[in-house]
């Protein structure tokens, strides 16, 4: 008589690290002062700083992450000041 086949075991599931949502302020850098609110309702992600009030409005998508506002705000400033640089 032959052996009973077994049933094969489902691969574990990979865990996703939790991304950031409070970051370092570009202005004033105070470690952990910057918190991204993303509204969903209204389609705009917001980054703004609790120390010098600093902010940063952006169009989202239903993928935009908090990071990806905070990126797009690094990439914001580099881009003014890049600006800047030439004109001087």
């Amino acid at each position: 008589m032959g052996k009973r086949k077994s049933r094969a075991k489902p691969a574990p599931k990979k865990r996703m690290d939790k991304l950031d949502t409070v970051f370092c302020c570009p202005f004033c850098n105070h470690g952990s002062s910057v918190e991204c609110i993303i509204n969903m309702k209204e389609l705009i992600g917001e980054a703004k700083c609790g120390i010098c009030q600093e902010s940063f409005s952006t169009a989202i998508t239903a993928l935009t992450e908090p990071i990806d506002i905070y990126s797009e705000w690094i990439d914001e400033c580099e881009r003014v000041n890049n600006v800047d640089d030439d004109a001087a």
